[in-house]
């Protein structure tokens, strides 16, 4: 079946200012990973840290993900538009974030915090890992809204057809037209495999549900972060042979290597390696629950 991309990416209009879906689910990620936090402190996942003290770890890891990801993509993915406009760095509401910049955005922010308060890194990030899943799943949710990031045709009459994305002479006609053209199937051609939904039931979903289990009971220091690095690099790495790279860098190898495949190696690489290095590694048990008074 084909589907016509028809929805509108602004949530809300209040007044002047117009809330995006892109921004509620980042609202939605980071109140998800609120409540799992909450209920992982509360059972003592992380010995010594309350809840207001993951609230401060949370408010670092927020600022990590938007000053990572925006510089990770410039740098990734736009370094020629910032050596010719630095000042499209801060013009984020233009668009353009880094999941691998995100990434290492929220792993300085949790080094940060750790050593404030005497905790092992790799403690603060086995916490971590189970809650970023949703946060993931919700922010392709938000690109598939936003009609963003699109994958390769399909070659079949299944797929989605997204307005903004090349469609031959049809390509900028007024929405109105666009439903009439999919009504007579002439749209058909140009549907696309929806990678954004791949990658919200991959990143998303699959990570959460595998991550929760495996971190439900106590695992060796390493063993939940390296789990994570190497399920996220695999899911990415697959999914990008149906998504079509960045225009402005295209294929940087062979006709299929992607930009999104080369910084998804080295976190495949960096997961085999932690989970290697957990078997030597001592098990952080978890504080029993506080009496009911």
């Amino acid at each position: 079946m084909t589907v016509l991309h028809d929805i509108d990416p602004i949530a809300l209009h209040l007044g002047p200012v117009q809330v995006h879906w892109y921004g509620v689910m980042y609202l939605l990620g980071f109140f998800t990973a609120w409540a799992l936090g909450r209920h992982r402190i509360r059972a003592g996942r992380l010995p010594g840290i309350t809840e207001q003290g993951f609230g401060d770890m949370l408010f670092y890891a927020m600022l990590g993900v938007v000053l990572g990801g925006r510089i990770g993509y410039v740098l990734f993915y736009a370094f020629g538009d910032l050596v010719r406009d630095p000042l499209m760095l801060f013009r984020i509401w233009e668009g353009g974030m880094s999941f691998h910049g995100g990434l290492l955005g929220v792993m300085a922010a949790v080094w940060l915090w750790s050593r404030r308060v005497g905790l092992h890194f790799m403690d603060s990030m086995d916490f971590v890992a189970p809650l970023v899943p949703p946060g993931l799943g919700f922010g392709r949710l938000g690109n598939y809204i936003g009609g963003e990031l699109w994958g390769k045709y399909t070659g079949a009459d299944w797929g989605v057809v997204f307005p903004r994305s090349p469609m031959g002479e049809y390509t900028g006609l007024p929405m109105e037209r666009l439903r009439q053209l999919f009504a007579e199937g002439l749209l058909t051609p140009y549907a696309r495999h929806p990678s954004q939904l791949y990658q919200a039931a991959l990143e998303g979903l699959a990570m959460a549900a595998i991550l929760w289990w495996y971190s439900r009971r106590p695992r060796p220091r390493y063993a939940v972060g390296g789990m994570f690095a190497l399920l996220y690099g695999l899911f990415r790495f697959l999914v990008e042979f149906v998504r079509l790279p960045d225009a402005q860098l295209g294929y940087l190898a062979w006709g299929w290597l992607t930009m999104g495949q080369v910084l998804s190696l080295p976190l495949i690489l960096l997961g085999l390696v932690w989970l290697w290095w957990s078997h030597r590694q001592p098990t952080l048990q978890p504080l029993p629950p506080a009496p009911v008074a």
